[in-house]
């Protein structure tokens, strides 16, 4: 049952509230009252009045007569802003609250206070500040007061009546703050202006200048001047005007003209205006490079180089420098001076002008090249018949050289450039006159070189014939057109080299070698050189017969000749020649096959070697005995059980024999004694075949083994005595 009440008491009390706020909302705040108002700035006033209860705002009003103008503030004092200067106005409140606001104050006149007068100030002068103004509506006077910007020093005051006011003897370029306000007749101050201006600075003192004649640039400083913020150097001249500025106490000026007189002047500046031109101090240029500079060469070896006069020029100097670095020059008042010069160089010249400032500008750099000097060692290095190669130490100033060799009306030439020439085309022993002229593209040939006599090598002779003396020597004939000449003949071939020399027109080459093909040339030779060699003439000598023949018995009636190679032979032609005949072979080999011989006869041996070209050596060797003939009518007897005796008919002249039996159990030997046509073989086994051959024996001691062979059987049964079996025949192996 307790909470019941407490939500009731609740509610009761909720709707007194609600009862209390309906009632106060319908009530306005009171009405303020004002104090004062006033203005203090000539767009403004100020109001003060009594704080009304209940009130959250204040609505002001400013009444003119023409405009109204409302603003709302929070408590008081209040200010309504936006007003006219020097003006009356009508100013009431209202007091304002969630209810609403209330009526209108009773109103309070005030009048806005005169505006600021609107300045304009410049620095006439560096000591000196000028304040000017337009008239300001309602006022009848004027204060102006004027310090240093950074509170140092006095305050000067001045009041007027006029719209401009003149402070002097200020200090030169020093910031000040001016201030200013008008007043009305009841001596109410308006609002202030207040501004800073800066006085211009004084002209800078102690102005040095220094002049870099290489550069035409002139160096200007001074001491610095207070308040400046810029300098500007000036140089004035009679054609040009050239400045330049800075920030700092020193400033250079460019492209100064030579051969000028300028006038040299500074000027420091700030925001406030620049200073006056003070003095200005006298500046000479270098002088310029003197114009129209001829040189001339007259006689060689003599430079004479003029100019002209040029302003500001004191006196002159003119340099001159040769190729290889050396330099001269020579100094005057006047305007020429004259040098020694060499062939072959080149000068270049150059001249200045100078005063007080120091040298003038580098003008032309004029060159002159004198003529080339002559070649004065020629040297030939090869002499021909027909040409000649001359070399000489390259000389200054050449280049090109022009070589001429001249033999009366005709002229030989060549150019180049290189200190060597070949002249070619030329007459065989024959003398020139040689000049080497040198040449440049400035001047020119030098004519003046010296000649040489240059003579060519002997003609080349020509070989009329070569005849054979002997076996081994060639005699050569030549014709020649030389004076004083050596000749010299020379075979060559692949077994060397075989000469001769004479003053005359033959000669003699002996020793020369069998088989060898020669090249014969004639060469002549004077004190000028040797003539190119003659045409060659071939020369083939007879082959050399070979060195060694071997003679072999093939058969009874054929034998091979052997023989080394001959040197230069192609063919070979063989000869056996005897009493009973002769036998002959033809061939490309170093052997050959001769049948038709006669068994025990002597033989004498040649042999010709013949050359490609049908040269022909006759060679002859030792004669040969042929083998002896083969035993006819060979026959085996039984001697015993185990002897066989052999038996043949000996063939013509006295002849050594020796007889083989062959057998399957090995091989009887036997040789008769001198003059015996038998031989007797014992303890030969029987019952077996065998092959017998009886052959001559040569002086040698080499046993002949052409000879035909028989077979016989020898039996073991029959009588001891009697004929062996025959059996046939065999042919020799």
């Amino acid at each position: 049952m307790a909470g019941g009440p407490k939500k009731c008491l609740s509610f009761i009390g909720f709707s007194l509230i609600c009862l209390k706020m309906v009632a106060s909302a319908n009530t306005a705040p009171e009405i303020p009252t004002i104090d004062q108002a006033y203005s203090k700035i000539s767009t403004s006033i100020t109001v003060e009045w009594a704080t009304v209860p209940g009130a959250t705002s204040y609505l002001l009003t400013a009444e003119d007569g023409d405009t109204v103008i409302e603003t709302m503030v929070a408590n008081s004092p209040g200010t309504v802003t936006g007003l006219k200067a020097a003006t009356l106005y009508q100013i009431t409140v209202r007091s304002v609250s969630a209810t609403g606001r209330s009526p209108a104050s009773l109103p309070k006149q005030a009048k806005t206070v005169l505006a600021a007068p609107i300045l304009e100030v410049s620095s006439p002068s560096p000591d000196s500040i000028l304040v000017q103004w337009e008239a300001v509506y309602m006022a009848i006077g004027f204060s102006v007061s004027i310090m240093r910007a950074n509170g140092l020093g006095r305050i000067w005051k001045e009041n007027t009546t006029n719209t401009s006011l003149t402070f002097t003897r200020l200090d030169a370029g020093t910031l000040y703050t001016i201030k200013a306000y008008a007043w009305n007749a009841n001596g109410t101050p308006g609002d202030d202006s207040t501004c800073n201006q800066r006085t211009s600075p004084r002209a800078p003192a102690s102005i040095q200048v220094s002049l870099d004649g290489g550069a035409l640039k002139a160096s200007v400083s001074w001491a610095p001047t207070e308040g400046a913020f810029n300098y500007t150097v000036m140089a004035l001249s009679d054609s040009s005007e050239l400045s330049c500025s800075t920030t700092r106490s020193a400033c250079t000026i460019s492209s100064l003209q030579c051969g000028t007189e300028y006038l040299i002047s500074v000027l420091a500046s700030n925001d406030a205006g620049s200073s006056k031109s003070t003095s200005s101090e006298a500046l000479k240029t270098v002088a310029c490079a003197p114009g129209r500079v001829t040189i001339q060469e007259d006689p060689p070896g003599h430079l004479s180089v003029a100019w002209s006069n040029v302003d500001l020029g004191d006196y002159y100097v003119a340099f001159v420098k040769s190729d290889d670095g050396l330099e001269v020059h020579c100094n005057t008042s006047l305007t020429q001076c004259n040098f020694l010069s060499e062939c072959g160089f080149t000068y270049f010249i150059s001249v200045f002008a100078y005063n007080k400032a120091g040298q003038s500008p580098l003008g032309d750099v004029f060159n002159y090249t004198t003529a080339p000097c002559c070649p004065s060692d020629i040297n030939p290095v090869l002499v021909s018949s027909d040409r000649v190669e001359i070399v000489w130490s390259p000389v200054r100033g050449a280049e090109l050289y022009e070589t001429k060799a001249v033999d009366g009306f005709k002229v030989v030439e060549c150019n180049d450039t290189a200190p060597a020439c070949t002249l070619s085309a030329l007459e065989c022993d024959t003398k020139y006159n040689v000049t080497v002229y040198s040449f440049s593209e400035v001047r020119g040939s030098n004519m003046s070189c010296t000649s040489r006599f240059v003579t060519t090598a002997p003609c080349s002779p020509e070989i009329k014939n070569v005849s054979k003396d002997a076996f081994s020597m060639i005699r050569v004939h030549w014709r020649s057109t030389n004076d004083d000449a050596t000749y010299t003949v020379t075979a060559q071939g692949e077994k060397g080299l075989y000469r001769c020399s004479s003053t005359g027109e033959s000669c003699v080459v002996g020793s020369l070698p069998c088989g060898s093909v020669f090249s014969v040339t004639v060469v002549a030779e004077t004190q000028a050189g040797r003539s190119l060699p003659s045409f060659s003439v071939p020369l083939e000598t007879v082959p050399c017969c070979p060195a060694g023949l071997t003679v072999t018995q093939v058969t009874q009636s054929v034998i091979n000749v052997s023989w080394t190679v001959g040197t230069g032979a192609q063919t070979y032609v063989t000869v056996l020649e005897s009493h009973t005949g002769q036998s002959k072979c033809l061939t490309h080999q170093n052997q050959c096959l001769l049948g038709c011989i006669t068994c025990g006869v002597n033989y004498t041996v040649a042999l010709k070697a013949i050359s490609a070209t049908g040269l022909t050596a006759d060679c002859t060797y030792q004669s040969y005995f042929s083998s002896a003939c083969c035993p006819l009518g060979v026959k085996l007897y039984r001697l015993s059980p185990n002897g066989i005796r052999i038996y043949w008919q000996a063939s013509r002249g006295s002849t050594n024999y020796s007889t083989d039996l062959y057998g399957s159990k090995g091989i009887f030997t036997c040789a008769p004694r001198a003059g015996l046509s038998f031989c007797d073989v014992t303890e030969i086994p029987c019952g077996d075949v065998y092959t017998v051959m009886v052959s001559p024996v040569a002086e040698t001691g080499l046993k002949l083994t052409f000879c035909p062979k028989k077979i016989y059987s020898v039996t073991c049964s029959g009588s001891t005595l009697g004929m062996v079996i025959y059996r046939g025949k065999r042919n020799a192996e």
